[in-house]
């Protein structure tokens, strides 16, 4: 009988023991999802900082694009004014290729670029946008392990009951950047 008890007793503290190790993986994962997406913001908010003196400085020479200048800066408003991840990577994706747009222009005035407040610009964008890329990278590894955490057997029942589901990965949404580039002589 004493056994028996020793041995409900063990199973039971080694239970509590697994529910308080896997409920604090997940809110160690979940802070550390809150972080990287924190740190990419930052860089993100200096990308929607420069965006309008880029953005002003094509208007002096393309002055007659304005309707894509126009959808730049709606692009820049929308994504800087989202509230929730899915919104931000979604004006995120919109922006992306708003800038691409923006850089095609560019190529249309070679005024423009010999320009050396557009070629700093350029080169701040760049900058930025690779420190982006790598906080993307960061943030998705993360995601992936808390969504890897939240479906396997057995901390998915740890997740259900305390809620813990999903988060979105920061995904390109454009299929023609997944496309093979064409190359042609």
């Amino acid at each position: 009988m004493k056994i028996a008890l020793i041995i409900i007793v063990a199973v039971v503290a080694i239970l509590i023991v697994w529910i308080i190790t896997a409920y604090n993986g997940f809110v160690k994962l979940k802070n550390m999802i809150e972080e990287a997406f924190s740190t990419m913001d930052v860089y993100l908010k200096k990308r929607y900082d420069l965006i309008p003196n880029l953005v002003e400085t094509v208007k002096g020479y393309a002055a007659h694009e304005s309707g894509t200048l126009e959808k730049v800066v709606q692009a820049r408003n929308m994504a800087a004014g989202a509230t929730t991840m899915e919104d931000k990577i979604q004006g995120e994706n919109m922006l992306q290729g708003t800038l691409k747009s923006l850089f095609a222009i560019a190529e249309s005035y070679p005024d423009l670029k010999a320009n050396t407040n557009f070629l700093d610009l350029q080169s701040q964008l760049k900058r930025i946008e690779d420190e982006i890329a790598n906080s993307r990278k960061y943030y998705n590894a993360v995601v992936k392990e808390f969504n890897i955490k939240t479906e396997m057997f057995p901390s998915n029942i740890i997740a259900g009951m305390f809620h813990f589901t999903r988060k979105p990965l920061f995904e390109v949404q454009d299929v023609k950047e997944r496309e093979n580039v064409k190359v042609q002589f």
